[in-house]
């Protein structure tokens, strides 16, 4: 499992970015979800990683 945290707002980012914290389910800063390792989830984190913190669980 993935601990994914928002630590970086949404402000000035592009809108396929921002579609992509949502799809991940971060909607507020400091938000956290957990997501299972797949190779689906890793795709989306590569794409926001100056945005979010990532932990192993």
């Amino acid at each position: 499992m993935i601990k994914i945290k928002l630590k970086r707002s949404y402000i000035g980012i592009p809108e396929k970015q921002r579609r992509v914290l949502r799809a991940l389910g971060l909607r507020k800063i400091g938000a956290t979800v957990t997501k299972t390792d797949d190779p689906i989830f890793r795709g989306m984190i590569y794409k926001v990683q100056h945005l979010i913190e990532v932990s192993e669980e």
